[in-house]
């Protein structure tokens, strides 16, 4: 039956409907086969059985007497009546079992014995009109005043009683075939107008490309049956997926701009502290412009200066530019995450311990955006959570064929609603951010997996993703 598991809903169950449309008819069709059939038995015992009284009243004496010539007489003006058509031959026979008369003496000479005539004749209440063939052969005793003085050997022509049962065999024929045809019809009509909502509904989940779209209304039948509600439901899924997701982008995007605003706050610190130094620069080479050693210095303070400025404005556009999945992870991203980190860590007085394998790097082709994010996200959590003159570090190698991010940081243990934002899948509680989710959601968009643990005051967070886009599809 695999073959119809493929077939769709709206088929299926016409299909089973005719199945039983035919199972019914068929068995309608056995009983009425079957009663025409006793009929038809009835009909021919009853035919035999006056003809054998018939004949016994009229062949009695003349067989006790054995006048052949009367016998004769007698068969052949019996088979000149209507009932006799249908006796293609009748045989009197005496009581040792020696034919007397026959209606047909060249086949059945004066003095034969009857049992050659009656090798497969049956009784009277055993005679069937079975089809087997188009003659039937019956041996009655031949009775006259209550004692049997001979046999009677009959052979009836039930031709016309088998055409009549194939004639009505054939009605039954095709009128069950016209009237499954038209009820399958008319069932599949009615089955796939009322399967109508559900085909409509399959649509929506499976052809929206991930995006699950409303049923219009004009689709969804009019009352409040099961199907109706069954279509509201879903428009009401569909609603509260789409504000779900509204919800998470606008979080998304707030937690970002979090983010951003304390990157910023560190990196305004960051940029202020050379620009002192570099306008003192400034100032000694418009107060010494004839002392050359003097400018030189001033020149190379001010080199130094600005080249750090361009790392930190050129990381910082790095990460926020608008299409970072464009461009593949290196070494330099890390470099850039450093720096970006940096601020925060000389805020808090953090020890950083930063080991990065530039082969590892190299060896996968992952897009560089995600792979920042989610580095960034966990090492500015990570410095949150290591407060004053704690320890951050970030290890990146490889670790069986993958690209492994260790992100570890000393002090409290990640509270648990964190942790269910880091490791789970079910629904945002309201009053936190979603930065760790947003690491979850974008591991689990790169077929890789976020571990946690804790150990000895440290806080580990394990972010493993597959060195290349064919180990992520074959993961996937």
């Amino acid at each position: 039956m695999k073959w119809f598991a493929p077939i769709p809903l709206s088929i299926k169950l016409p299909l089973l409907a005719a199945a039983m449309m035919v199972l019914v008819g068929t068995v309608a069709s056995q009983q009425v086969l079957r009663s025409l059939a006793q009929v038809q038995d009835a009909r021919i015992q009853e035919l035999a059985r006056m003809h054998v009284e018939g004949l016994s009243v009229a062949l009695g004496p003349l067989v006790l007497r054995h006048d052949i010539w009367e016998v004769y007489d007698t068969l052949d003006r019996a088979a000149q009546g209507s009932e006799g058509r249908r006796m293609v031959l009748t045989a009197v026979a005496d009581e040792r079992g020696r034919v007397l008369a026959a209606t047909d003496p060249r086949r059945v000479p004066m003095d034969s014995d009857i049992a050659a005539l009656a090798s497969d004749a049956v009784a009277l209440d055993d005679l069937s009109v079975d089809g087997a063939s188009n003659i039937l052969s019956l041996l009655a005793p031949l009775t006259y005043q209550g004692r049997t003085v001979g046999q009677i050997a009959t052979e009836l022509d039930v031709a016309d009683l088998l055409s009549e049962r194939r004639q009505a065999l054939l009605y039954l024929i095709m009128g069950n075939a016209i009237a499954i045809g038209f009820l399958s019809m008319a069932g599949f009509l009615a089955i796939r107008r009322m399967l109508k909502p559900v085909t409509t509904l399959a649509r929506q989940m499976t052809e929206t490309k991930g995006e699950p779209h409303p049923i219009p209304a004009a689709d969804i039948p009019r009352g409040d049956g099961e199907l109706a509600r069954l279509a509201r439901t879903y428009n009401s899924m569909v609603g509260a997926v789409a504000a779900k997701a509204e919800a998470e982008r606008r979080l998304a995007e707030r937690e970002r701009f979090v983010a951003l605003g304390r990157l910023s706050s560190s990196l305004a610190h960051e940029i202020n502290n050379p620009l002192g130094g570099l306008l003192n620069a400034t100032d000694t080479i418009r107060s010494y412009p004839d002392r050359p050693e003097v400018v030189r210095q001033s020149a190379d303070l001010l080199d130094r200066g600005l080249r750090h400025l361009r790392d930190v404005t050129r990381a910082t556009l790095d990460q926020n530019r608008m299409d970072p999945e464009t461009r593949a992870l290196t070494s330099d991203d890390f470099e850039d995450i450093k720096l970006l980190i940096q601020p925060e860590v000389s805020r808090l007085a953090l020890d950083l311990e930063w080991s990065v394998d530039p082969a590892a790097v190299i060896g996968c082709s992952l897009s560089a955006g995600p792979v920042r994010q989610i580095a960034l996200n966990l090492l500015l959590n990570a410095c949150s959570a290591a407060g004053q003159n704690g320890c951050v570090g970030l290890m990146a190698r490889t670790t069986d064929g993958n690209l492994s991010l260790e992100i570890t940081n000393t002090g409290a243990s990640m509270p648990q609603a964190a942790l269910d934002r880091l490791l789970g899948d079910g629904p945002l509680l309201p009053g936190g951010g979603v930065g760790l989710r947003l690491v979850r959601d974008l591991a689990k968009t790169m077929g890789g997996a976020v571990c946690h643990a804790q150990e000895n005051g440290v806080t580990r967070v394990t972010v493993t993703l597959p060195a290349s886009w064919e180990a992520r599809d074959a993961k996937g």
